[in-house]
């Protein structure tokens, strides 16, 4: 599949579902107290480094743009969908959205305090997730964080129909390591690994088990990055 074939599909796919979506998982995070914790803690990390914007990219429906405003942070979201911006504008009209794609990011280097991924890699093929995370490294600060927010387990799941609607998604479920090392070839380096055990409970159930990566981007000082032995 070709960036174009991936970003056409993909766009498309969501602005068919926007409205039924947002209805959906509106208060998705609510009950999810671990992610919202792991939320907490990267709103913390990217205050205690000074700040700075950041960016939910792959935003959706704002909900989780709404979430970190909420917290205090100076907040604004990405997405590739008009559709599901236009569902973030409408519950969220006090907070900026944008179109963009996390390919090729409309952002000055080094601009971001950090940067949250939260479920927005899932459907990037294997081959492009080099280049995105080379596009996170280039939009961090020095010392900027990266939250990554995924399913964990490997293969793909294809689904054709959403909420009614044809749609034409492929969900990438991917090992941990594999993806920490595809940040790390990046040149972020990799703080935390979390996995969430499958819940399958409530509302909201899950099938697969669930991962979250935190990431840094090295701060140079002296000509030397945060890590060099040589």
């Amino acid at each position: 599949m070709t960036a174009f074939d991936f970003l056409q599909s993909t766009r498309a796919s969501y602005d068919a579902i926007a409205d039924e979506y947002a209805t959906r998982f509106r208060g998705e995070l609510a009950a999810k107290p671990l992610d919202r914790a792991l939320l907490v803690a990267f709103v913390e990390l990217v205050r205690d480094n000074g700040g700075g914007p950041l960016a939910d990219v792959g935003c959706g429906t704002g909900r989780v743009t709404g979430f970190l405003h909420g917290l205090g942070a100076d907040v604004f979201g990405i997405d590739l969908s008009p559709g599901m911006l236009a569902a973030a504008r409408r519950d969220h009209p006090e907070l900026r959205f944008e179109e963009g794609s996390m390919l090729a990011l409309d952002l000055p280097d080094g601009g971001l305090g950090g940067l949250l991924a939260w479920y927005s890699t899932i459907h990037v093929p294997d081959g492009q997730l080099p280049g995105v995370f080379a596009e996170f490294f280039r939009v961090l600060a020095p010392g900027g964080h990266l939250l990554l927010g995924f399913q964990a387990g490997d293969g793909v799941l294809r689904r054709t129909e959403g909420f009614g609607h044809d749609i034409d998604l492929d969900f990438r479920r991917r090992d941990p390591e594999w993806v920490a090392g595809r940040l790390t070839g990046a040149g972020l380096t990799v703080s935390a690994r979390v996995v969430r055990e499958i819940d399958d409970t409530g509302e909201f159930p899950e099938t697969t088990r669930q991962a979250f990566l935190l990431a840094r981007k090295p701060v140079v000082s002296g000509g030397r990055q945060d890590g060099d032995t040589d």
